[in-house]
């Protein structure tokens, strides 16, 4: 297994996972699937190379099967605090430590960038095995965001959790 950042080379592999990710656990992050399924590799590609986020990916042999994306702030007030969006490991090959690996990457990234003094997450309120795997790393509950998302008739609670560095 390796960890990487992607480059835009790994752009349809990407999108392929966040597709099954976005269609397999909806709750889980705020953009649908129905938004997402007609974007075009090349936008994940053209991200890849911005200088405002950085997608680390986890391979088995040559296939993706996990990934994180470390957004770091722009605004000048804001440029100490980095996000951590769009966690995925693929159903099959969870409890293996990969998102262990995954998130350890993107902490240490962060910590490289040595402005960076705060990484935020928000997780889905149920979503007990991120919450324990965020928690590992540090990572506090500050808030609980009500009702945030909503799919269909049913609404679901986001926790924000922060990790001081």
């Amino acid at each position: 297994m390796n960890i990487r950042l992607l480059n835009p080379d790994d752009a349809v592999a990407y999108r392929d996972l966040r597709l099954i990710a976005l269609k397999d656990h909806p709750s889980a992050f705020a953009s649908s699937y129905e938004e997402e399924k007609d974007r075009p590799a090349e936008v994940y590609g053209e991200r890849f190379q911005s200088g405002d986020s950085l997608t680390f990916g986890a391979f088995e042999d040559d296939a993706l099967i996990g990934s994180v994306t470390l957004f770091n702030e722009s605004k000048l007030k804001l440029k100490h605090r980095a996000n951590i969006f769009a966690m995925y490991v693929s159903t099959e090959k969870r409890k293996m430590g990969i998102g262990k690996q995954l998130i350890s990457a993107a902490i240490e990234k962060a910590k490289e960038l040595n402005e960076i003094e705060q990484i935020y997450l928000t997780v889905e309120a149920t979503n007990e095995p991120a919450k324990k795997l965020y928690h590992s790393f540090g990572f506090e509950t500050f808030g609980r965001d009500k009702k945030a998302l909503k799919i269909g008739n049913v609404y679901f609670d986001e926790e924000h959790m922060v990790l001081y560095l």
